[in-house]
């Protein structure tokens, strides 16, 4: 079980991680200044295994690895969205962030209790008994994700 965290359209990650915040790569700090733009008492809100839920868009702007680095390290344990800006995308999996697409994320509100199965591809809205289904993550995708990241993934096909 997980709570929600509701976010709009075209979330760029500058509004994820400041750029402000750049000249450091430590994610712990960074952490404690996720979505900060967009609610400054955000990371004292969250709780270690919650969820980000947004509508299209989710991680546009520049590439910065720091967005989903930061993420993670606050604890945001799942972001889900109709759509995830493509390097957003990639370095998500490559720093082990469960992101998933689903078209329902109007349906689920800020406070929704989930559960989701990565093997079903189900998440479940426990608040109001309701089931949705996400896209399928790719095996590739889903290796970085069980190996905590490529860096971790390459460390493990090591000979």
């Amino acid at each position: 079980m997980a709570k929600v965290w509701k976010f709009g359209d075209n979330i760029d990650t500058d509004i994820i991680i400041a750029a402000r915040y750049l000249n450091t790569s430590d994610p712990e700090f960074l952490a404690t200044h996720i979505m900060e733009d967009a609610d400054k008492d955000f990371y004292k809100k969250i709780n270690r295994g919650d969820i980000i839920v947004a509508d299209e868009n989710f991680g546009c702007g520049s590439s910065r690895e720091h967005a989903p680095i930061a993420l993670k390290a606050a604890g945001i344990s799942t972001i889900i969205a109709k759509s995830f800006a493509r390097i957003f995308y990639r370095n998500s999996f490559n720093t082990g962030l469960l992101i998933l697409e689903c078209k329902d994320t109007n349906k689920i509100d800020e406070g929704d209790d989930l559960d989701i199965d990565v093997n079903t591809g189900i998440i479940k809205n426990n608040t109001k008994n309701e089931k949705y289904q996400f896209e399928p993550i790719p095996e590739f995708m889903q290796e970085l994700l069980n190996s905590g990241g490529l860096i971790n993934y390459a460390k493990q096909k090591e000979i």
